[in-house]
């Protein structure tokens, strides 16, 4: 029954090109992988070609004559490093979790295929350049060669990769652009009367801990002592989300940096002549429409101007395990307008989400900007606009720096709100092509001498030299002035000294800002006090540490153990009691409304630290913990093993290395998950130098010395020497192979 069940599932699969296995046998090598004998004569010719020469701290460094042959080995390493998280990117991209992860997932999975059809992705294959298609079929070719050579290796559901795939995910960032498309709201669209079936329960991912995030700073030759351009790559990603290595060809590209799982470009990093740091933006690129649905008998139309419009329907075909390991599929109707897919109804009418859907020139951005040397390359990237959810710092050896915000911004008519659905039926709400580079917010070699950009808005990018805002159109920015914005401000305005180190120190500044007005406040709310209040006692003690804080953070500071417990207890009350005032944070906080919430949150967190660790006045160090003991997707902590204190905050405080820590429901202790996942600092000159660090360490194979060798570096913020010229290998070299040996 299991065989049958799975035949049919696999049936439809690979009539899309997808080979899956089952879920209760799993691959088994090159039988699992259906390889030809031709096939696995042409792996290992190009197999031959590359090597790859691992460093002390297990880094890959791929070479190869061809960008195709660079392609191959750099993701063949990626497998050998963390093949579950190549896989596991690629059934979220595909929308083929539900096959590994049993029904819980399948309106994620439909989310996926409602946006990035299989069908559609061949064919965008079929049609590519040749040089873009030697670049997938090299990528589906190192995947297929690593499980040929490695039986033991048991893909959940993916036994071969073909090269369309690579199509389904192509720009880097941690959620990409259908992230905005609300999985429970799309269930309760597709799961109307007679669809949905007895037992259904739909998982949907938890928002973030945090505001997620990054940072990006470039400094100009002339505020460097050395007159070079200097710049600081600092992701805030999910710890592991990416891999460290390089890629060099015969053919121009030698490119260092984080490349995201699975995906065969360098997303953030650097090459011998230039640099580019992406930060998540808060621009609007995708944009809803209501659509006036019209039904006439089975046939179902959409109102656009004078006419009526048919609503395009696909039969989508979701394969799932069932918990006996059987496998099911349900099938769907999936709509579409010319706007885009149907994802949920607001009262009689439905919603279609448009956003950038042009796959190929987005690998295209993805691949090329590797290659681009110098500022006038780079910009020649950019116009292909389709690196939708970020903006980007950049600087190069002529001592160019430079801020991008947002690379795919529609231009759109000002009078409609663009914030909320706007009428589909109404021609005037179409998107009238793209703006370019220079007519938005935008920054080439600012007088200030520094960019930055931390997730805030763009209008502080360069200090004085910024973008002003009554220039650009709203919907450039939905974003505000973040802590984090305010500190990048604070340590690089007025400083024409800096050097790599001295930009290391500025990453990991400790000082804390979110909390300059609202500890204050509660320093006023204390000694406005009664003699006889039971708080002004209980207080006391944590009330002289708070008073005599000088707002930074490390590993001894009772203090920022108070002020972030206290801080996590008021937080969301002070942002609730300002909206319900009508004012800001601070007019809120400077009323005397807000001090019994103040005290009592103090009074919370004492209580907290004390249950939690035996004695409120515990350091900070003691609590806030890095721990790496397993490699699961979803993260396990224990503190009975060992864990390592790490002196910085969440970015919430508005510090700019983060460490969004929490306690887990078997924990006391807080571990963090996310924030600082890849750091590097360059400094072009005549010859590149750098230093970073990964978070735990390059493997995630537990029992591989680099599953976490770079642990204390990284709580440290110790960052340590990136051998980026071959020379610098000599004497670092833990192994040279070719791939499969």
């Amino acid at each position: 029954m299991k065989r049958r069940l799975f035949l049919l599932v696999a049936a439809s699969a690979i009539a899309l090109g997808v080979a899956v296995v089952p879920v209760s046998t799993l691959a088994q090598g090159a039988a699992a992988a259906g390889a030809t004998r031709a096939e696995i004569q042409r792996w290992e010719r190009m197999a031959q070609s590359v090597d790859i020469i691992r460093d002390d701290w297990g880094t890959a460094h791929v070479y190869g004559p061809t960008d195709a042959a660079a392609v191959f080995g750099m993701i063949y390493a990626q497998a050998e490093d963390d093949f579950n998280r190549v896989e596991n990117n690629y059934l979220t991209q595909l929308g083929m979790l539900s096959l590994a992860e049993g029904r819980g997932r399948i309106f994620n999975d439909l989310r996926a295929k409602i946006f990035a059809d299989p069908a559609v992705l061949q064919g965008e294959y079929a049609s590519s350049p040749a040089w873009l298609k030697s670049l997938m079929d090299a990528w589906a070719d190192g995947l297929n060669f690593y499980i040929y050579k490695h039986p033991n290796v048991k893909p959940r559901v993916l036994a071969r990769f073909e090269p369309w795939m690579a199509l389904s995910f192509t720009e880097g960032s941690i959620g990409g652009d259908i992230s905005d498309v609300n999985v429970g709201q799309l269930e309760a669209f597709y799961s109307q009367p007679g669809n949905a079936q007895v037992g259904d329960a739909y998982t949907v991912d938890p928002e973030p801990l945090e505001p997620g995030g990054s940072n990006g700073m470039a400094i100009a030759p002339s505020n460097t002592i050395n007159g070079r351009a200097l710049l600081l790559i600092n992701p805030h990603t999910s710890h592991y989300f990416r891999a460290e290595l390089q890629m060099v060809s015969d053919e121009g590209l030698n490119a260092y940096g984080a490349s995201t799982w699975g995906q065969f470009f360098i997303y953030q990093g650097f090459n011998a002549g230039a640099g580019w740091m992406h930060t998540t933006a808060s621009v609007d690129a995708v944009d809803e429409y209501a659509e006036t649905i019209v039904k006439r008998g089975n046939q179902i139309f959409y109102k656009y101007g004078n006419e009526e419009r048919l609503v395009a329907e696909r039969q989508v075909t979701i394969p799932f395990k069932n918990p006996d390991g059987t496998t099911g599929s349900r099938t769907f109707a999936a709509y579409r307008t010319h706007h885009g897919p149907i994802v949920r109804a607001q009262g009689d009418q439905w919603i279609a989400v448009k956003m950038m859907e042009d796959h190929v020139k987005a690998l295209t951005q993805s691949y090329t900007r590797m290659k681009a040397t110098d500022y006038d390359q780079f910009r020649k990237t950019m116009a292909l606009h389709t690196n939708t959810s970020n903006n980007t710092i950049f600087a190069d050896a002529k001592g160019n720096i430079a801020f991008f915000n947002a690379n795919f911004v529609p231009k759109r008519d000002t009078s409609f709100n663009w914030t909320q659905p706007v009428d589909g039926s109404d021609p005037r709400t179409e998107w009238n092509g793209l703006h370019d580079v220079e007519d938005s917010p935008f920054v080439k070699n600012p007088s200030t001498g520094w960019l930055y950009n931390s997730n805030d808005w763009p209008w502080a990018a360069a200090g004085a030299a910024s973008p002003k805002r009554e220039n650009y159109p709203g919907y450039f920015d939905r974003g505000t002035e973040s802590a984090r914005g305010i500190h990048a401000v604070r340590v690089l305005q007025n400083k024409k000294d800096f050097t790599l180190e001295s930009l290391i120190a500025a990453a990991y500044d400790s000082y804390l800002p979110w909390f300059e007005k609202p500890l204050p406040a509660l320093l006023r709310a204390y000694d406005a006090l009664a003699v006889g209040d039971p708080l002004k006692a209980k207080l006391r003690d944590p009330i002289a540490q708070l008073r005599n804080w000088d707002y930074r953070f490390g590993v001894s500071s009772v203090a920022t153990s108070l002020a972030v417990f206290w801080g996590t207890e008021v937080g969301a009350a002070i942002n609730q009691g300002a909206r319900t005032a009508g004012g800001t944070r601070d007019t809120f906080l400077d009323s005397q409304a807000a001090a019994m919430t103040l005290l009592q949150g103090l009074s919370t967190a004492v209580d907290k630290l004390t249950a939690d660790f035996g004695k409120w006045d515990t350091p900070w160090g003691e609590i806030n913990r890095f721990q790496r003991i397993i490699n699961t997707i979803e993260p396990q902590f224990d503190d009975q093993q060992p864990s390592i204190p790490v002196a910085y905050t969440a970015a919430t405080w508005g510090s700019l290395a983060s460490h969004a820590a929490r306690a887990y429901p078997n924990t006391k202790k807080w571990y963090g998950t996310s924030g600082n996942s890849f750091v590097a600092v360059v400094e072009f000159a005549p010859e590149v130098r750098a230093k970073a660090i990964t978070a735990g360490g390059e493997s995630g194979d537990i029992t591989s010395k680099h599953f976490k060798d770079q642990a204390e570096r990284f709580a440290a913020g110790n960052l340590r020497d990136v051998y980026f010229y071959k020379n610098q290998l000599k004497g670092h070299t833990e192994r040279q192979y070719h791939p499969g040996r």
